[in-house]
């Protein structure tokens, strides 16, 4: 029995596929995507905004290939990069081919747009001589127009059939190395179809409320659609769908898993919205604070409380804490526990020694663990 039942997702089981080196589905942790907006063509800018996004913890990177300079182009762009590129494709069967002779991991595609079941035989046949999985990928936007004639409108159902007649098609072609969207920018209708085709069938699959908004609007509706659906236990891989900079969208989506437990990955800041209790700035100190600790890729969690009437009980469960006292004396906790008092010293650097102290700690343990699980090296006898 968990301590904890209440806290408990089970996860749907799906087969596992591969992008590139990184694993999808099935016990995998779950990984965010993003997807670049320079012209691939421009290989310098692509490559400067492929590799922010490793430094913010994309597992993977979308890339799209309109036309035969941007498949040259992603030749040059894969050598230079560390994340598995997802080629983007639609209705040029030929892209397909070209991006996974380039070295695209993954090949997003529709296989019903790309023209006849030859052409579709051929791009399969490149993803398997280059070892490219794909992905099937439905938006409620454009759906094919038998569906929406029969339907009268983009439904969960429609989405679905769609989803499955695309994967009917590769299956027939002995491949099934591939991962299913059903995308909406509705998100009554984003999540009623991914839990339809999660019943469906078994194929890991990739969340996102496409077209969400800017920055904000789009964080509020990705988090209620895939939060609703990951704490469900549906969703192998995701992209935040955000009119922002690309880098927002891994933070956000790293963000979305971290608050349901699913994956932990930097500085989780646990902070009081302030009132007329605060013994010091709450907002302007977080604010600051979460800026200043964006660097650490360390799982850990940081407690920013004003007052004592909830800090004490916050940093019971933080490594490290922070809670504000009367007359500018403050309590700092380790583990939960109090440890020193601050006074008269700039609040933000103090937390941010604490907390990259704390990481360094973590991350020597956890190298000590890693290294006693793997087995010792026999000796070696000379003679």
């Amino acid at each position: 029995m968990s301590v904890r039942p209440f806290r408990e997702i089970h996860r749907r089981q799906s087969r596992q596929i591969s992008v590139g080196d990184v694993k999808v589905g099935g016990d995998a942790p779950i990984t965010v995507q993003s997807m670049t907006n320079t012209d691939a063509t421009d290989v310098e800018g692509t490559v400067a905004q492929i590799r922010a996004l490793e430094e913010a913890g994309a597992d993977i990177v979308r890339v799209s290939c309109p036309t035969k300079e941007s498949t040259d182009a992603l030749r040059r762009i894969v050598p230079q990069v560390r994340v598995p590129l997802v080629a983007d494709i639609h209705f040029h069967y030929k892209r397909a081919i070209e991006a996974a002779q380039a070295g695209a991991a993954c090949l997003r595609i529709n296989p019903g747009n790309i023209g006849s079941r030859e052409r579709v035989k051929e791009v399969v046949q490149a993803a398997k001589d280059h070892g490219c999985s794909m992905r099937i990928g439905v938006n409620a936007g454009s759906l094919e127009r038998n569906l929406l004639e029969r339907f009268g409108e983009p439904c969960p159902e429609a989405m679905v059939e769609s989803a499955l007649t695309h994967a009917k098609v590769l299956e027939d072609e002995d491949f099934h190395e591939f991962k299913i969207s059903c995308k909406a920018s509705d998100v009554f209708l984003a999540v009623a179809a991914y839990m339809q085709l999660a019943e469906a069938c078994d194929y890991p699959l990739h969340l996102g409320i496409t077209e969400a908004g800017g920055l904000r609007t789009g964080t509020v509706k990705s988090s209620i659609g895939l939060g609703n659906l990951l704490w469900a236990g549906i969703g192998d891989t995701l992209r935040v769908s955000l009119s922002a900079d690309p880098v927002e969208e891994i933070k956000v989506g790293f963000d979305i898993l971290k608050s349901l437990g699913l994956r932990h990955r930097g500085v989780n800041v646990i902070s009081c919205p302030s009132c007329a209790r605060q013994q010091f700035d709450v907002i302007e100190t977080v604010k600051v604070l979460e800026e200043r600790l964006s660097h650490i890729s360390t799982p850990m969690t940081v407690s920013v409380i004003g007052c004592v009437v909830n800090g004490p009980g916050e940093a019971l469960m933080t490594d490290v804490g922070f809670t504000g006292g009367g007359r500018g004396t403050h309590q700092v906790y380790i583990n939960g526990v109090p440890n020193h008092r601050l006074k008269d010293e700039d609040i933000v650097d103090h937390l941010v020694r604490q907390v990259e102290a704390k990481a360094a700690e973590i991350e020597a343990r956890m190298a000590a663990e890693s290294e006693a699980e793997s087995p010792a090296e026999p000796a070696r006898v000379s003679g």
